[in-house]
């Protein structure tokens, strides 16, 4: 019997409170590899029990394939909505580790999928009116006239359930009734690193080895992808085929790796080469042959294949505990892709307890998407209908040492992991090339950046004034000038406080200051050479850190 954890009950519960307060359709946030599908198929249990007609919707053959597993595994009889390849897969799957099926064409629950269900929509209309609920994995796709909006729509009296790691789209759409999409409430689990260290997920270690793969943020479509022919080419002006081989064999040789390509063509091109160096691996996509496609898995799975390279199959919903190895080849936009890819390794496998994932970046995916357990505040709105992100000093950039490829922030100064201090930027030492470190700048630089946040007295503000434009403009703009001291004094005390806050936290002035610079685009010693709106600005901001 399945039992579900307190966080897993949590988002359970949570569900059904939402759903009770009247809203229709919930999304369910829940990191990857937290147990989605534990917890939706126990809501799916619950309703079993109850004699409720139930569906879940996925979107591939695998993955309509492992959720049918999933409503096995819970002794539900389910009808499978899909190719008759699909069914049959299905069926011999489920007779090899159950010894019987579960698929029954009669069953009150069913599996559908979301290809299926819309091209056969006038077909299953009088059933699917019967469904009282439904349940979309991967949530994220669901909008409202998308297709799995459409596939969603035909269950008119149904409540739903989505479920997804992340409801960020890289088109910006909001999952939101409100927005683009169905939703009327969200429910959001425990984030990753409290998973992590309940020891739910592996841990992971990160590397990034340098690459001359060249990609621009304007080269992603909407969606966050590359296309295959952008994709293909930027690979081919690369040695991205041969860095991913090398790093393997340095860094993970024999460990079951899940790599991610660009494209069919580098895909093959790369299991090839590890082919041909002893490592044992195949390359599979959407246009791979399906009964290949589920025989390399099965291989992958009994450890016959060290590495199984793929294109846009296995960034969602792929379940092997026994991975531990993620290698990026394949530049993402999307924050969810991204988030999908590292957590193929991270899942916690109960035959090597310690387990520690490695993920190896080639493509700079951590610069564009930070660490994958870097918590979010999500939300169902539109992009454009958040507001601006406001500077936050532990939202920093971050850096990969050129000694032992591992990420860090670049408000330190040097690899906490290795120690190796980056080489001084070539030529004149700006700010801007020393991310606001002032140990790095020259004496002159130094110089003049304090000499403009000197202040004038109010006296000698005066007196110069009233020379030129008579003692009432004086006046007034030694009045002006007070106001002006008043506010860099605010600021220095802002800023000095935030500072013994972060000092406490073990941080040292050099890193304050850098890590001020990173989230502000300005050093202090700039902040007080601006005028008294901009400076009480900036104290505002830097009181809103720890207030």
């Amino acid at each position: 019997m399945i039992q579900l954890r307190p966080d897993q009950s949590d988002v359970k519960q949570g569900v059904y409170q939402e759903w009770n307060a009247g809203h229709s359709v919930v999304l369910a946030v829940m990191p990857t590899g937290a147990g989605k599908s534990i917890v939706t198929t126990d809501i799916l249990l619950d309703g079993h029990n109850q004699g409720l007609n139930e569906i879940v919707i996925a979107h591939r053959n695998e993955l309509v394939g492992q959720m049918a597993m999933h409503v096995a595994r819970r002794g539900i009889k389910h009808r499978v909505i899909g190719s008759k390849p699909t069914v049959a897969a299905i069926i011999q799957e489920q007779r090899a580790e159950f010894g019987k099926s579960f698929v029954n064409p009669d069953a009150k629950c069913a599996v559908g999928s979301v290809q299926t269900i819309t091209a056969r929509a006038d077909e299953l209309r009088p059933w699917a009116a019967q469904i009282d609920r439904f349940t979309g994995d991967e949530g994220h796709h669901f909008l409202r006239e998308n297709t799995w909006g459409k596939a969603a729509r035909l269950f008119t009296n149904a409540r739903g359930l989505l479920v997804t790691a992340c409801p960020s789209r890289a088109d910006g759409a909001g999952l939101g009734r409100d927005a683009d999409g169905i939703v009327d409430a969200m429910v959001v689990g425990v984030p990753m690193r409290t998973l992590i260290d309940a020891s739910h997920l592996a841990d992971y270690e990160f590397a990034c080895p340098e690459s001359d793969m060249i990609v621009e943020d304007s080269d992603f479509a909407p969606s966050g992808d590359l296309s295959p022919a952008k994709g293909r080419q930027a690979a081919q002006k690369s040695h991205i085929v041969g860095d991913v081989v090398e790093q393997y064999v340095k860094r993970a040789p024999r460990r079951r790796a899940i790599c991610f390509a660009t494209d069919v063509e580098t895909a093959n091109d790369m299991a090839a080469r590890f082919t041909a160096v002893g490592v044992p691996a195949a390359s599979v996509s959407a246009k791979s042959d399906a009964g290949y496609r589920r025989e390399m898995i099965k291989r992958f799975k009994a450890g016959v294949i060290h590495v199984l390279v793929n294109v846009d199959l296995f960034d969602e919903g792929f379940d092997l505990p026994a991975c531990d190895v993620v290698i990026m080849a394949r530049p993402t936009g999307s924050l969810n892709k991204y988030l999908q890819m590292c957590g193929r390794a991270m899942r916690r496998d109960p035959a090597n307890p310690s387990k520690i994932a490695l993920i190896i970046d080639h493509v700079s995916n951590f610069k564009r998407h930070l660490m994958p357990d870097k918590p979010h505040a999500w939300t169902l709105d539109r992009r454009e209908k958040r507001a601006k992100k406001a500077p936050d000093p532990d939202d920093i950039p971050l850096t990969a040492c050129r000694e032992c490829s591992r990420p860090y922030e670049r408000a330190l100064p040097a690899c906490p992991y290795c120690g190796a201090v980056p080489p001084a930027p070539e030529g004149a030492r700006t700010l801007e090339q020393v991310d606001g470190d002032l140990v790095l700048l020259d004496r002159d630089t130094l110089a003049r950046l304090r000499a403009a946040a000197e202040m004038e007295s109010p006296a000698s503000v005066e007196g110069r004034v009233a020379a030129v434009a008579g003692p009432v403009a004086g006046r007034g703009a030694a009045n002006r000038q007070m106001d002006k001291i008043s506010a860099r004094a605010h600021l220095d005390l802002i800023v000095a406080q935030w500072a013994a806050v972060r000092r406490t936290m073990g941080e040292d002035d050099r890193v304050i200051h850098r890590r001020l610079y990173l989230a502000t685009g300005m050093s202090l010693l700039e902040m007080q050479a601006q005028d008294r709106q901009t400076m009480e600005r900036f104290a505002a901001t830097v009181e809103g850190w720890y207030s």
